[in-house]
């Protein structure tokens, strides 16, 4: 009988990969290979301190990234999203697990992955500690490789940004989005599937594909100077848009009045709506349509928010402020699509 899952192929691809992990960082105890990941938590650091923990994986956007060979890119997506999700508490991230599943380990493949999400966590001054790869040839098609990866964040209680403290006249600031980051690739995959030619067609000064295959933008580095002071709450726009993701933070007796007019909507979004002739709601709901990630501030800090994240290189502007309500985002006016 034939054994379709090389252990020895596994066993070496592995013993490679502890070069991309292994004595990278003083706060990993132990080596790949070991049972589970020794990470050394500075408690000195803290007086109270919160473990924020999330999982996360870059849906139906890898399927598109492995057939157009960017998998360096995916898995930034992948650990870019995941982190926005940890630093929107007002968290550090510190280390990172990955899930590599696969219908038959390619180690060229395997290694270009491991690399990119180590290379991802340090761009993000936290760790890959390793993870686990798997061959499951009779689950996962040969080729077809799903992605997956946790995070532990660390912030200190009396310092988590949870919305909490939101009232009304405080202030919704957007950062714009790199695109439409990991949201909306079932559509954008039919899209190209009904299309192909869609794929070459410009989109400012790149291509279709080039734009919808950007990478995730993470906001760590932009946002963290202004954990301390200036932020009442963080809200990371994904799938569900604006609707369905700033609501999670908003205190139950204030409505988030969004004007729609003051997106800055970038290209690719108004190519992917008159290909796919989805209406403005649709489109809303799908993708974040610009804005990456949206703070809210008290008035008076928002001028001080805005010139620090325009010194970090974001398009930052107000859309929006925070009025008596349920907890809801009321959006009005019109996304601006010409």
């Amino acid at each position: 009988m034939e054994y379709r899952v090389n252990i020895d192929l596994a066993n070496t691809t592995k013993a490679e990969l502890a070069s991309v992990i292994d004595g990278k960082d003083d706060r990993i105890l132990n080596r790949v290979g070991a049972f589970s990941s020794l990470f050394l938590l500075d408690v000195n650091k803290h007086r109270e301190p919160v473990l924020v923990l999330k999982t996360e994986e870059p849906g139906s956007k890898q399927v598109l990234a492995f057939q157009h060979d960017r998998i360096e890119s995916v898995c930034f997506d992948m650990i870019n999203h995941l982190i926005n999700d940890c630093i929107v508490m007002g968290a550090e991230p510190l280390a990172v697990q990955d899930l590599v599943i696969c219908g038959k380990l390619e180690k060229p493949v395997v290694t270009r992955v491991v690399s990119a999400i180590a290379a991802a966590c340090q761009a993000q001054g936290c760790v890959l500690t390793g993870g686990e790869t798997t061959e499951q040839p009779d689950i996962v098609p040969e080729k077809t490789y799903i992605l997956g990866s946790s995070v532990v964040g660390v912030v200190e209680r009396d310092k988590i940004i949870d919305g909490s403290k939101i009232i009304p006249g405080d202030v919704v600031i957007a950062i714009g989005s790199s695109g439409p980051h990991t949201n909306g690739y079932t559509l954008i995959r039919d899209l190209l599937a009904k299309n192909p030619a869609l794929a070459n067609e410009p989109v400012g000064l790149t291509t279709f594909i080039d734009a919808v295959l950007e990478p995730h933008k993470c906001y760590y580095n932009s946002v963290k100077g202004l954990f301390d002071h200036h932020l009442l709450g963080m809200a990371h726009i994904t799938g569900g848009g604006i609707k369905e993701n700033l609501n999670r933070i908003l205190p139950k007796n204030v409505d988030a009045s969004i004007d729609l007019e003051k997106y800055q909507v970038p290209e690719v979004f108004k190519v992917i709506q008159k290909a796919s002739n989805g209406s403005l709601d649709s489109m809303l709901r799908t993708f974040n349509m610009g804005v990456g990630l949206t703070l809210v501030s008290r008035p008076e800090m928002v001028q001080p928010v805005l010139e620090h994240l325009k010194a970090c290189g974001e398009q930052a502007y107000v859309i929006g402020n925070i009025i008596p309500g349920s907890g809801k985002v009321q959006c009005h006016g019109t996304l601006f699509m010409e």
